[in-house]
């Protein structure tokens, strides 16, 4: 399975993957207006051998089969000064 990838021109490390380059039928409006202009990255051929950075190949893939497209979106930064603060009061119980 093959598919196009494209960045996002208002979202930071926002990523859509779609079946076939430049045929966006299948996203909703309301989400390509979120996602801004995309811009192409690459093709990509979606192989049990390959791994993705920041998904798994085959949720990309049941997505891309049920609904046509798959959205990548960055994970949540951590505060690491809640993260710190929490730890501290964990030890001090």
């Amino acid at each position: 399975m093959f598919c196009a990838i494209y960045k996002s021109s208002k979202k930071e490390n926002t990523y859509l993957y779609i079946n076939t380059k430049d045929d966006f039928s299948d996203v909703p409006e309301a989400l390509l207006n979120t996602f801004g202009t995309p811009q192409f990255v690459m093709v990509l051929k979606l192989s049990n051998e390959r791994k993705l950075a920041l998904a798994d190949i085959n949720k990309v893939r049941e997505m891309l089969s049920t609904q046509g497209y798959y959205l990548q979106i960055p994970p949540p930064v951590t505060n690491l000064l809640d993260e710190y603060k929490a730890k501290k009061s964990e030890n001090n119980t």
